[in-house]
């Protein structure tokens, strides 16, 4: 899958930095490496708490007074609370291996678990930002780590609760991490952002002091911040402020290209049309958004306003870029009782242009040469694999329909990661090692 369209017989010269060279096409291959199957761009997943992946399924039982976002988020609380460092890269090990081998080449870290279980600072000061590098780098996952600033329990400044003392970081504090982490960047830590929490978690005043600080240091970085991902939010930030979050944000706040606004569920018709036309990337979490009960992001709409936008994995109920692409576009159906809402031309692949909008909306959010197989670009590449009943005699867009809304059970085959196979006939090299370490950090975080 090349930006022009697909090609056969296409020849990719990998540099020795792992981006890529040159490509050539209806080429004869000489004495190159073959694949053994299409080849595609990696994708992005704009949005992860990779320590959530631990908590899959433990929370899908209804209490006496009913259940909703907020419920799911004290049992949340009360489950970090135990998790130590060497469990917080045990569990990220894990769910980036399993990205990379659904198709995920890159990640957008949310990093907000900073302090220790009383919420005390680590004599390490980023000792779990450290935990999630060494995660990514067993993985070999392409990382841009984006450090969280939660500084409250409610818009307008009201204080934290005791559930979230892990995540509290002064302004200072937080300007001395982001700064720290930034020169350090190397290997898989292809860029450094900042994360506002949300309107809940920051005043405006911190929120533009963190944003004018990194701005000197890197004008061009990622900035991402959960917006209206539910109505009580909604409700709490008109209380506060007479504005409804997303529109708050591009009435107060340099909303533009390196910004990603997280979930940007319940929009008004106006606020869908302003953030499409601001260049942001909508970061949408379909899975996770479906099992906290958040709504169905406007996106027909979006879209026809030219919108972009990435898929994530969020909470990592689900790991699967194609799995998540069919959620996106399952919902409209739903909603619309119509087939193929989201597509992009008459005629044309919904599974193909819901790929390549996701690329380039992913690569965007995450401040990354990626998305494409072009010169420049990370050689960031998925192989399908062709052996896959789901799969067989179909080529081109009708590979992405295929996986994407077919019975397919593995799709990928081979990763490769800045010109490097990390995933090889849909085995990963570090995958027994990293699932048994998994194994004994629930044992003890599940035990009574």
């Amino acid at each position: 899958m090349l930006p022009e369209g697909w090609g056969s017989n296409v020849l990719i010269d990998i540099g020795d930095d792992g981006l890529i060279a040159e490509v050539h096409t209806d080429i004869a291959p000489g004495d190159a490496e073959m694949v053994a199957g299409a080849l595609l761009p990696g994708m992005s997943n704009v949005h992860s708490h990779a320590f959530q992946r631990a908590m899959a399924g433990l929370t899908e039982k209804c209490g006496p007074g009913g259940d909703d976002f907020w419920a799911w988020r004290n049992l949340m609380y009360r489950f970090l609370a135990r998790i130590t460092p060497e469990d917080n890269e045990a569990i990220a090990t894990q769910v980036y291996i399993e990205m990379l081998k659904s198709g995920y080449t890159s990640v957008a870290e949310f990093h907000y678990l900073h302090h220790d279980e009383a919420g005390h600072a680590y004599a390490n000061r980023d000792e779990m930002a450290q935990r999630i590098l060494a995660a990514a780098s067993t993985a070999g996952m392409g990382l841009t780590l984006l450090p969280v600033l939660y500084r409250h329990g409610g818009c307008g400044g009201a204080p934290p609760t005791a559930h979230q003392k892990r995540f509290v970081l002064g302004v200072d504090d937080f300007n001395a991490l982001t700064q720290a982490l930034h020169q350090r960047r190397e290997g898989v830590l292809r860029r450094v952002g900042i994360a506002p929490h949300s309107l809940r978690a920051v005043t405006p005043d911190e929120l533009h002091a963190v944003i004018g600080a990194f701005d000197d240091l890197d004008a061009t970085a990622p900035v991402h911040i959960h917006a209206a991902e539910q109505q009580r939010e909604v409700d709490d930030c008109l209380t506060w402020s007479g504005r409804r979050p997303v529109a708050w944000l591009l009435d107060n706040c340099p909303v533009n290209p390196h910004w990603c606004l997280v979930h940007a569920t319940h929009m008004t018709d106006d606020e869908t049309l302003r953030l499409a036309q601001s260049g942001a990337v909508a970061g949408l979490c379909p899975s996770t958004e479906a099992n906290l009960g958040d709504g169905i992001f406007k996106l027909p709409a979006y879209l026809m306003q030219r919108g972009s936008f990435g898929i994530g994995g969020d909470s990592h109920v689900g790991v699967n870029p194609f799995q998540e692409l069919a959620f996106i576009e399952y919902a409209q159906r739903l909603k619309s009782a119509r087939r193929n809402v989201l597509h992009f031309s008459d005629g044309a692949s919904t599974g193909g242009g819901l790929w390549r909008r996701a690329l380039l909306g992913g690569a965007q959010a995450l401040g990354q040469r990626t998305g494409a197989i072009a010169r420049g670009c990370h050689a960031d590449l998925l192989v399908l694999n062709a052996d896959d009943a789901a799969l067989v005699e179909r080529s081109g867009d009708d590979l992405l329909d295929a996986v994407i809304f077919g019975p397919c059970k593995s799709a990928v085959r081979d990763v490769m990661v800045n010109g490097k196979w990390v995933v090889r006939a849909g085995h990963h090299a570090e995958e027994g090692r990293a699932l048994a370490n998994y194994r004994n950090t629930l044992r003890r975080l599940l035990c009574n």
